[in-house]
């Protein structure tokens, strides 16, 4: 199953220096029967990207947490075996157990630095927009209006490099 796992850059440079990851709590976000079911219209790809979506606001809940980090929402797209369903914390929650490896992971999904005015903003707030609050929900719309990039694995050493 394809999943996706919120991640910073520090948990990045971490992986690449590892070569392994251990989402935090082990959450991750995924296409999962409830998530599909949310949705009236969609195809596959589609509600991947709302599963990866998610993974790219749990990113900002890590930034908001660590706020050393750099400002950019990151998102590990990678392929597991095990996970376990837990529509109880959300549609597209989904656990995985132990750590990611290399030959895992699909893709890396990373904010470019055009975002981090807005990706900063919005971690200060998202607690908030969560709560209804107009002007925390206005910065993180900002901050998602951002398309996250694409990267394929072994160009993220390079990305890392150049920040």
């Amino acid at each position: 199953m394809r999943v996706y796992i919120p991640v910073t850059v520090p948990m990045l440079r971490t992986f690449v220096d590892s070569g392994e990851l251990a989402p935090l709590g082990g959450t991750a976000f995924a296409l999962t029967p409830a998530l599909r079911e949310s949705y009236a219209a969609g195809d596959t790809e589609e509600l991947e990207y709302a599963a990866m979506l998610d993974a790219a606001r749990a990113s900002l809940r890590l930034l908001a947490a660590d706020e050393k980090a750099e400002p950019r929402r990151a998102v590990l797209a990678v392929d597991v075996d095990d996970v376990t369903l837990r529509p109880d914390l959300d549609f597209s929650v989904v656990k995985v157990s132990g750590a990611v490896t290399a030959k895992m992971v699909a893709a890396v999904h990373m904010d470019t630095a055009e975002a981090e005015a807005d990706v900063r903003a919005a971690a200060d707030v998202v607690d908030a927009a969560d709560l209804g609050d107009p002007d925390a929900e206005f910065a993180l719309g900002s901050a998602e209006d951002h398309e996250l990039a694409w990267y394929a694995l072994q160009e993220l050493p390079f990305v890392l490099e150049l920040m």
